[in-house]
């Protein structure tokens, strides 16, 4: 047993002495104070032990709440049996006292004595009175007494203790502390030896400081092996430690031990803002005197159960032990603290999520209040982005009295934030209840849009049409939403290919009768129909859609109208204008989360990213490859990944990222094409022809099922002309290039027309080739900036076929800038293709731009800085009063001079010393 009494030599060594000062003819009392599990038995039955070696009699009294019956039984037990009192009155305190003395004087002279009373809080009134007077006439006798008592912090105010009424000259008062970290770590190394230190450690906080707590868990782990300590109880067998911790509960009273569970429940949910609030809410919840709570808490502190973080605020040492606190106290204590806590928090003004955070785990609360705590706190989680949270949230809503129009909206917006967190069966289970219900026609259209939206992401397609059909006809009365109903089913018919021509089909047709039919939503779905079927050119799309958006817009419609316009926006190379509209649809209230023209202009978004070349920024924040999602296919960001990963000749990567897609698998869509286009793209690039040439083709072949002709969207006709050796293959290219730059004319931006020029050339080749390609450089080097990206294989291009007729000096110009406007973008393929050309032509490679932290401007490095600091480019632009894009092309060109590739990899590179 020597390990249960560590750090308590002061204790045996006051006893040892007064044990022979006994002895010697002197007695007196020694009173072993100290919290529930300090081991104060332990200590009195080794001073006992002690004394009997010693030559002591020692008379023993366990004390316990029975006690409380009969007068005098504790003293009676201690001496032993008194056959006198069966003829005393038990009222006669004095007779039976005086029999009690006359029996100890006997004993006393018999043999020096140890009187060892354990617990004496627990002892009868009379028994303690008695005591308490023997106590001041022991020095005349060979007795020492030496009696244990609680003395710990409650609630509930404690009484006098056994010796408030004594001399100090009578007493001998030894209070016991808790462990120390080290000498529980040695009790733990004592029982389980070479335990790993943390292991030891976890042990030791979860014992917090008591013998009791500590010995009873080394009792539940002996005979395993050290696995990580659990934080439930339910793991330990036999179950010592959850029984030591209740009886620790128990000897504290009702009061302490409703504190002590409430205080464990509550720190389940995430910690009040200061120390005084957490010691308020306690209070609150449970309706305990402040006073005595603060001191409570102060004092567990101290005793080690409780421990303190950074913040200040108090915790249970560990959570096995929070846990134990909290075992067998019933569901509905812990929600009716839980739902106390709320209302504290909510009438002193708390954040609403830590409100919303008790709500979670209370019952329903049935008052409006509650449905508006738990709706705010939605909104700041989705604004934080975790959705995880704002579905909990919901969750919770739903369990309050709700009418079916609440309930219908509830479900919908719960719906689309599970489907959005990959849970797409219930997401579709809560949206298609919601259908079910009865309310606003308009929130009914919001609802089938986000079922629908659900169903075409699983390949449903057939089923959301019909689902959008029935929801159509039951909006006679409602034209506006019929409308919107209508421009969700072509949105959404992108995903099959029978259904989107059925679906434009039936557009065309309406609008050719009364363009009032499909309203101007519907008219720029057409128009964008039209923009990739080869059928408009920009100018006239852009004047089309413009006069459109001067149209007066139905709520609900408009996100398919400024959706539609900025996608066309973004093919006619008007990118600030398509940047603008996405912002402008992303921020209408109707543009729900599960709505497909919300996750098109996210898409669009990631579009207008590449379309300007700004390789770092579509990389930055992709730490490591994504994973491919189990049964389906790639999306539109996957795609991008993989152009701008080619583009900076990270081949490798690219390749894992491909190969982590099974197409096999994957659902018909217009995001499969574009990832097929790109896959092809790499392909090529590590000279897999026959690879590039097959997926190349499989896009162009699906893409002219869905009628999408135009090159805006894939231009898979030139990058097969371009795509590596066409041996056999001359005519069918030259073919694929001359319609490449009809259709390309047809829309007439200098980016498609340049591509398109450029790939004729180049299978063409001679002089007319030559002239060609000189054509689409004139048309680039004419149009906004943002076609660079377009312009440097151009000028590539150029630079060969100069070589090719002789022309060395017109081609060394052409291929050193193609050379610097590719390392200036970051497409570090183009730049190694361009450097390579000017070698085989004789020239010198150009001179690298200056790189490192110091070739940063002051706007670069100050942009860096805020991002290695962990700032989004959307505060960046608004704590500098910046464009995002301004950030975006700064961060790019910080990129670039750092020779960095991801956001992460900032702090290491400004630092001058890296």
């Amino acid at each position: 047993m020597i390990h249960v009494l560590r750090e308590r030599g002061d204790a045996h060594n006051l006893l040892a002495a007064e044990s022979a000062r006994a002895l010697d003819g002197a007695g007196g009392l020694v009173l072993l104070s100290g919290a529930t599990g300090t081991g104060r038995t332990a200590v009195l039955d080794a001073a006992a032990a002690h004394a009997e070696k010693r030559g002591l009699r020692v008379l023993r009294a366990r004390c316990s709440p029975e006690d409380t019956g009969a007068p005098l039984s504790t003293a009676g037990r201690l001496l032993g049996h008194v056959p006198e009192y069966a003829g005393m009155p038990s009222a006669d305190y004095h007779r039976r006292a005086a029999r009690l003395w006359e029996l100890l004087d006997t004993l006393a002279a018999q043999s020096p004595l140890l009187l060892a009373v354990d617990d004496i809080h627990l002892a009868d009134r009379s028994s303690r009175r008695w005591l308490a007077e023997a106590a001041r006439q022991l020095d005349r006798l060979p007795v020492l007494l030496v009696a244990t008592e609680r003395r710990q912090y409650d609630i509930d105010p404690q009484p006098s203790g056994f010796t408030h009424a004594l001399s100090a000259s009578f007493v001998r008062t030894h209070t016991l502390a808790p462990l120390t970290d080290m000498a529980a770590a040695q009790m733990v190394e004592t029982l389980f030896p070479g335990s790993d230190p943390e292991w030891t450690a976890d042990c030791v906080r979860a014992g917090a400081g008591l013998p009791l707590l500590l010995l009873a868990l080394l009792d539940d782990l002996r005979g395993t092996p050290p696995l990580p300590l659990p934080e439930t109880c339910a793991a330990l067998y036999p179950g010592a430690y959850p029984a030591a911790v209740s009886w620790w509960l128990d000897s504290a009273g009702k009061a302490t031990a409703d504190v002590a569970r409430a205080f464990a429940a509550l720190e389940e949910v995430a910690a009040p803002d200061s120390a005084a609030d957490q010691q308020v809410l306690l209070a609150e919840a449970t309706g305990a005197d402040p006073a005595r709570v603060a001191g409570w808490l102060t004092a567990m502190t101290r005793l080690g159960l409780l421990r303190t973080d950074a913040a200040g605020q108090r915790h249970y040492a560990h959570p096995l032990l929070r846990d134990a606190v909290l075992t067998g106290w019933p569901t509905s204590r812990r929600q009716a603290v839980h739902l106390a806590a709320a209302e504290a928090l909510l009438s002193r003004g708390g954040r609403v999520e830590a409100v919303a955070r008790h709500l979670l785990r209370a019952p329903a609360v049935g008052r409006p209040w509650a449905l508006r705590v738990l709706r705010d706190a939605v909104t700041v989680a989705i604004d934080a982005s975790r959705a995880d949270d704002a579905v909990r949230y919901l969750r919770r809503a739903l369990d309050e009295p709700l009418s079916d129009g609440r309930r219908q909206r509830l479900l919908t917006e719960l719906g689309s934030l599970e489907y959005l967190s990959a849970d797409a069966g219930a997401a579709i289970s809560r949206l298609a209840e919601a259908l079910d219900l009865e309310g606003e026609p308009s929130d009914r259209v919001h609802t089938a849009i986000a079922l629908g939206t659900a169903l075409a992401g699983q390949g449903e397609v057939r089923t959301a049409m019909g689902m959008l059909r029935r929801t159509e006809a039951g909006l006679s009365g409602h034209p506006g939403l019929a409308r919107t109903v209508q421009a969700a089913s072509a949105m959404l018919s992108d995903h099959d290919q029978v259904q989107r021509q059925e679906a434009y089909r039936w557009l065309g047709e309406s609008a050719a009768r009364s363009p009032e039919l499909v309203g101007t939503a519907g008219q720029a779905l057409l128009v964008r129909y039209a923009a990739t079927a080869g059928l408009i050119s920009a100018q006239d799309a852009m004047a089309k859609l413009h006069a459109l958006l001067a149209e007066p817009a139905d709520p609900t419609g408009e996100p398919f109208l400024v959706g539609t316009a900025a996608a066309v926006a973004q093919w006619a190379d008007e990118l600030d204008e398509a940047e603008r509209l996405v912002e402008r649809g992303l921020a209408l209230q109707s543009c729900s989360r599960l709505h497909p023209m919300r996750l098109a202009l996210v898409n669009i978004r990631a579009d207008i990213t590449a379309a300007r070349g700004d390789q770092a920024v579509l990389l930055a924040d992709v730490a490591d490859l994504r994973v491919a999602r189990s049964g389906t296919g790639p999306d539109n960001t996957d795609a991008h990944v993989l152009m701008a990963l080619v583009h900076a000749d990270r081949t490798d990567e690219a390749q894992r990222l491909a190969a982590g897609f099974d197409l096999r698998r994957a659902r018909d869509s217009w995001e499969l094409n574009r990832f097929l286009y790109a896959r092809g793209l790499l392909r090529a690039a590590v000279g897999d022809s026959a690879g590039a040439l097959h997926d190349l083709l499989e896009c162009g072949r699906r893409q002219l099922a869905r009628e999408v002709i135009s090159p805006v969207v894939t231009p898979w006709r030139s990058a097969i002309v371009e795509c590596g050796p066409t041996t056999g293959r001359t005519r069918e290219a030259l073919r694929l290039a001359e319609e490449e730059l009809r259709l390309a004319r047809i829309w007439n931006t200098p980016r498609t027309v340049g591509r398109a020029l450029r790939a004729l050339g180049t299978v063409t080749g001679g002089r007319h080739g030559l002239e060609l390609v000189g054509e689409a450089v004139r048309t680039l080097r004419a149009a906004p900036a943002d076609t660079e990206m377009e312009l440097i294989p151009a000028l590539l291009a150029q630079g060969r076929q100069l070589i090719g007729v002789g022309e060395r000096s017109r081609a060394r110009d052409c291929l050193r800038e193609a050379a610097e406007r590719a390392e200036r973008k970051g497409a570090f393929r183009l730049h190694a293709q361009a450097c390579r050309a000017l070698r085989e032509g004789g020239g010198r490679l150009p001179a690298s731009a200056r790189t490192g932290s110091a070739a940063l401007t002051g706007s670069e490095r100050r942009i860096a800085e805020l991002a290695a600091d962990g700032r989004t480019n959307a505060e960046i632009a608004e704590l500098l009063h910046l464009a995002r894009r301004t950030v975006e092309t700064h961060l790019t060109h910080a990129y670039r001079k750092l020779r960095i590739r991801r956001r992460a990899e900032l702090t290491g590179a400004l630092d001058p010393r890296t």
